[in-house]
């Protein structure tokens, strides 16, 4: 058993279900990040396993102790909430310094606690603001003092939610960088939740897709970006999204309008789903490859983007994102697209995946043509 196991944790808001029957299990210094939208169970999670949620069925255990009636303070696990929940009377010294004095922390000697705040603050970059007052700061420096507070202190599990959702874009991919570098977190089980992707790739050992109050997938980084388990975890991850563009599916052969055809994984009859990530389509120059799928088509739009530009390509009568570096391709161009067969996925009409598309036996590569 690892430092965080969870097993048909099922949260409740009066008749309203936000969890249902999660089994989660965390190793030894894991840094486990569930990825999710807006209303998904993300903080509920969070606060289940906190004990901040009355109304909760099933069992957490934190370092192989049962946690069923055990009070948050006598939990191990330290916090930090998206709404930052800082002292507003006390300064930024001050509120870091409160997890030192109470309850099972408080046997830090003042300089222990001086020393250790100057330690978690100049990690933090927030060491010249420690005698300001809430009010004082910009949100930025809130919720860099709220993670702080919830570094301050060793515990057995650190509960994250949505720590870097009010930093500016430039300070937020820097701290992403940092974030897992950081001595407090390195060695200690983290459970971390957001609604980016980016941060969830980035930073995951492993990478929980939740939906509705369901765990969806589970798996490393990798393996929820190449094999998402239904068009859901597919549509989550990756930016822009992944093509799904709506098949006939007869006799094995999964047919894309008059764009192009594929070989089904599996058994499927009537329709599916082919996805195609964005970037997986590479454009090409010359005599087109015979071990991939090539797509003829037009751009009808081109959308330069600093360094890159996303294209929009009608595949006969089909269209198509993909994003290149090349910014001589305008709008109006013939060109063709190539993918690797492994990197075509498709879905069952359910959004089910089922697996990678194979070439189809005597078909032609090619798509649409002009």
């Amino acid at each position: 058993m690892g430092t965080l196991s969870v097993k048909g944790l099922t949260a409740r808001y009066g008749k309203t279900v936000a969890l249902r029957g999660i089994d989660l299990e965390l190793a030894d210094g894991e840094f486990f990040v569930i990825l999710g939208p807006s209303g998904a169970g993300k903080t509920t999670t969070l606060k289940s396993v906190a004990g901040l949620v009355d109304q909760v069925e099933g069992e957490v255990h934190i370092a192989g102790h049962d946690m069923t009636g055990v009070e948050p303070y006598d939990r191990g696990v330290a916090m930090a909430f998206e709404s930052y929940a800082l002292y507003p009377q006390k300064t930024v010294e001050q509120n870091l310094a409160s997890p030192l004095r109470s309850g099972r922390n408080g046997t830090w000697t003042p300089q222990e606690q001086a020393e250790r705040i100057k330690q978690v603050t100049t990690t933090l970059g927030i060491d010249h603001l420690l005698a300001r007052y809430p009010r004082e700061l910009s949100n930025g420096q809130r919720q860099r003092t709220a993670l702080g507070r919830v570094l301050v202190r060793p515990a057995e599990v650190y509960l994250l939610d949505e720590p870097l959702s009010h930093l500016d874009a430039k300070l937020r991919a820097a701290m992403r960088a940092e974030l897992k570098q950081l001595g407090e977190l390195s060695g200690t089980t983290t459970l971390y939740v957001t609604h980016d992707y980016q941060e969830a790739l980035a930073l995951g050992d492993r990478v929980g897709v939740l939906r509705e109050g369901r765990l969806v997938q589970v798996g490393t980084p990798a393996q929820v970006y190449a094999e998402p388990v239904d068009t859901f975890v597919a549509r989550a991850i990756g930016q822009p999204e992944m093509n799904l563009l709506d098949a006939a599916v007869e006799a094995g052969v999964a047919r894309v309008g008059d764009a192009f055809t594929v070989g089904v994984p599996g058994d499927a009859e009537g329709g599916a789903r082919v996805g195609i990530r964005p970037r997986d389509l590479e454009i090409v120059n010359g005599t087109p490859p015979a071990d991939r799928l090539v797509l003829r088509g037009r751009v009808v739009l081109a959308e330069r983007l600093g360094r890159s530009v996303e294209l929009a390509v009608d595949v006969a009568g089909v269209q198509v994102i993909t994003v290149t570096s090349d910014h001589r391709v305008h709008e109006g161009d013939d060109l063709a697209l190539a993918v690797e067969w492994d990197r075509v996925h498709v879905f069952a009409a359910d959004g089910a995946r089922l697996g990678a598309a194979r070439r189809p036996e005597g078909a032609a590569l090619a798509g649409g043509t002009r």
